[in-house]
C-alpha cells in the first residue's frame, strides 16, 4: 500500500544534531536521497586527535555506496590479527578477519586516522545541494508537536534563532544534551574500568621495537592493548589500577614510565593521552517523538573490537532508508520504531559478546588469570584458536525480517566482484541498491508474473547472480568473479534473498510460494 505523503511545512524535513563521523554520514545519507537537511555542531572545527581507531567493510560499503569511500580511503589501513598473550606472556588466541575471497569485498577489518577522515566526510556531506551546514552552532533546546519540532538555536557569536524540522537524529555524543532535555536514561550493562589511551607517532626506526601485530597483553598486574595504526600511528590503551589518578596518569611523564617496556621519548611524538572509564551504557528509549538517538548518544560499549564508530553508523544507515520511506508517503510512522527494536537489541548482543572479551582481558586475579589461560587453550585442543571478529558480531534478530526467523535472516547479504566491460566491479555499483530480490542463478526459482508484478508494486528490484565458471543461459546475470554469492546461497540452503536498503537479508526462499509469502510479509511490513 503506498500512502499520500504529507507535504511538509517545516523550514527542513531532517535536522542531524551532531557532526562528528555518525552524524555526517547521517546528513550524507540523507542528501543522497534528497532529502532537505540541516546539520549543526557547536564545534567549527574536526578535532585535531584521533579518538575512533577501528572500521570495518560493512561501513566502508555504506561509504561507497555513497561515492564517499575515494576520500577516506588514503587514511585508512588493515587491521592486523590481534594476538592475545597470557598472565605468563604466552599466546592463547588470535583475533583475525575472514579470509578472501572477502564476503563484502572490502577488506574486513581496517584501522584509520580520524582526523582527515572526519574532515573528509563533512566536505562529501555539504556537498549534497539538500543540505545546509551550520557549524559553531549549539542546539539550545526543543519543543516537539505532533507535526513537528522547533529547534532553538545559538551561534558562537550569541545570536540565537528557531526553526523547525519534521524529524531530529541527536548524534551530539555520550553526554547528549538531547537526550539529557528528552530525560532518557542509560541502563548499565555492568562494565566499568579506567583506562589510559595513548596515541603514538612513532619514528621509523623504532616501529621494529613494537610488536608486529596488534596485541592484547592480559597480564593481571597491568592489562594493555597495542593497536597499530595508518603509516607510523601507534595506539596503547592501558588498564588504570586502584588508587591511580586518572589526570596524573595523562602526564607525559607517567605515559612514557607506562611505554618504558616498548619505547621511549627519543623513539616517538606523544599525540594523545586521555583517561576513559569503558563503559556499557545502552539508551533507554532510542525515540521520543520525532526525536531518534545514534551513535554515544544512544549507547557506549568498551572498545575492545573495536565496533563502537561502526555501530554509531549502523544507527544511521538503519534509520534513514525508514524515514526516506516514511517522508516519501510510502510506508506509516509505525516503520520507525523497528529503528529502536532493531538496533536497540543489536547493540545488547554485540556489547554483551565484547564484555567477554573484555573480562577476559581485565582479569587482575593471578590465579584466576592462570585459569583462563588454560580455559581459552583448551578451547583450541591445546593449541592457540583464531577467531573472526566478524563472528563476534551478530546478526540482526528482531524487526523488519521476515518471520519464521531462518539462519539467513539478519545477516549481511554479501558483494561479490562482478565481471563487466569495464573490468571487476561490485555488485552495488552495477546492480544498485535499496530493496532486491538476489536470486541464485543455479536455482528452480524464476518468479511468476504475479511475483513479478508484486516486485514492481513494492520497489524490489530483481537481479540474478551467476557464477564464473557456470553462467550457463543466464544472459541476464551478474556473473561473479570469485564465488562469494554462491556460497553465501550454498550456506544457507536457499534460491533467493530479498535484501533491505542496509543490505541485511530480510528473508530467504528456495521456491515461488514461500517467495509470495516472503513478499506478502514484505508488504505487511512497510505500511
Amino acid at each position: 500500500m503506498t500512502l499520500s505523503p504529507q507535504p511538509s511545512r517545516s523550514d527542513f524535513q531532517v535536522v542531524v544534531v551532531g557532526h562528528g563521523p555518525s552524524g555526517a554520514i547521517a546528513t550524507s545519507l540523507l542528501g543522497d536521497r534528497d532529502i532537505r537537511t540541516l546539520a549543526i555542531d557547536r564545534q567549527r572545527n574536526v578535532y585535531d586527535k584521533p579518538r575512533a581507531i577501528a572500521i570495518d567493510h560493512e561501513i566502508l560499503r555504506v561509504l561507497d555506496n555513497l561515492g564517499a569511500a575515494e576520500r577516506v580511503l588514503p587514511f585508512i589501513a588493515p587491521f592486523p590479527a590481534s594476538q592475545h598473550f597470557g598472565a605468563k606472556g604466552q599466546l592463547i588466541r588470535r583475533i583475525d578477519m575472514v579470509a578472501e575471497p572477502y564476503p563484502l569485498g572490502y577488506t574486513p577489518s581496517m584501522v584509520f586516522t580520524q582526523p582527515p577522515v572526519e574532515a573528509a566526510l563533512r566536505a562529501h556531506a555539504a556537498a549534497y545541494d539538500s543540505v545546509t551546514v551550520d557549524l559553531g552552532t549549539e542546539l539550545v533546546g526543543f519543543d516537539q508537536s505532533e507535526h513537528q519540532v522547533t529547534l532553538h538555536l545559538r551561534d558562537d557569536s550569541g545570536a540565537t534563532r528557531s526553526m523547525t524540522t519534521d524529524y531530529v537524529i541527536a548524534c551530539d555524543g555520550a553526554s547528549s544534551p538531547v537526550r539529557q532535555q528528552l530525560g532518557i536514561g542509560f541502563e548499565d550493562l555492568v562494565f566499568d574500568e579506567p583506562w589510559l589511551v595513548v596515541d603514538l607517532q612513532v619514528n621509523n626506526g623504532a616501529l621494529r621495537q613494537l610488536p608486529e601485530t596488534a596485541a592484547q597483553f592480559c597480564e593481571p598486574s597491568r592489562p594493555t592493548s597495542f593497536i597499530i595504526g595508518p603509516g607510523n600511528h601507534r595506539r596503547f590503551e592501558i588498564m588504570l589500577l586502584p588508587g591511580e589518578d586518572p589526570s596524573e596518569m595523562e602526564t607525559a611523564a607517567q605515559v612514557w614510565r607506562l611505554l618504558a617496556r616498548w619505547i621511549t621519548p627519543d623513539d616517538a611524538i606523544l599525540w594523545r593521552a586521555a583517561s576513559y572509564r569503558f563503559h556499557a551504557l545502552v539508551a533507554e528509549r532510542w525515540r521520543s517523538g520525532r526525536v531518534f538517538l545514534a551513535g554515544d548518544a544512544a549507547h557506549q560499549q568498551p572498545p575492545f573490537i573495536g565496533q563502537g564508530m561502526c555501530q554509531g553508523i549502523r544507527d544511521v544507515a538503519n534509520l534513514v532508508w525508514k524515514l526516506d520511506r516514511v517522508l516519501a508517503g510510502q510506508s506509516g510512522d509505525a516503520l520507525l520504531d523497528s529503528y529502536s527494536e532493531e538496533r536497540s537489541d543489536h547493540v545488547r548482543q554485540l556489547t554483551s559478546r565484547i564484555k567477554a572479551i573484555g573480562h577476559v582481558i581485565c582479569e587482575r586475579d593471578p590465579v584466576a588469570a592462570e585459569a583462563r589461560d588454560l580455559r581459552i587453550l583448551a578451547e583450541g585442543g591445546g593449541q592457540p584458536r583464531t577467531v573472526t571478529r566478524q563472528e563476534i558480531v551478530p546478526p540482526l534478530q528482531t524487526g523488519l525480517l521476515a518471520r519464521p526467523l531462518h539462519p539467513a535472516h539478519g545477516t549481511l547479504f554479501p558483494q561479490p566482484w562482478i565481471g563487466t566491460a569495464k573490468g571487476r566491479e561490485l555488485l552495488d555499483a552495477v546492480a544498485g541498491t535499496g530493496w532486491r530480490l538476489v536470486l541464485d542463478a543455479r536455482s528452480a526459482v524464476v518468479p511468476a508474473a504475479d511475483i513479478q508484478a508484486e516486485l514492481i508494486r513494492l520497489g524490489v528490484r530483481p537481479i540474478r547472480i551467476a557464477s564464473a565458471d557456470a553462467p550457463g543461459h543466464n544472459t541476464d546475470a551478474f556473473v561473479e568473479q570469485d564465488g562469494v554469492g554462491a556460497s553465501w546461497f550454498d550456506r544457507y540452503g536457499c534460491g533467493a534473498a530479498i535484501v533491505r536498503p542496509d543490505h541485511y537479508v530480510f528473508g530467504v526462499a528456495s521456491n515461488d510460494d514461500a517467495l509470495r509469502k516472503l513478499l506478502a510479509d514484505l508488504a505487511a511490513g512497510l505500511q
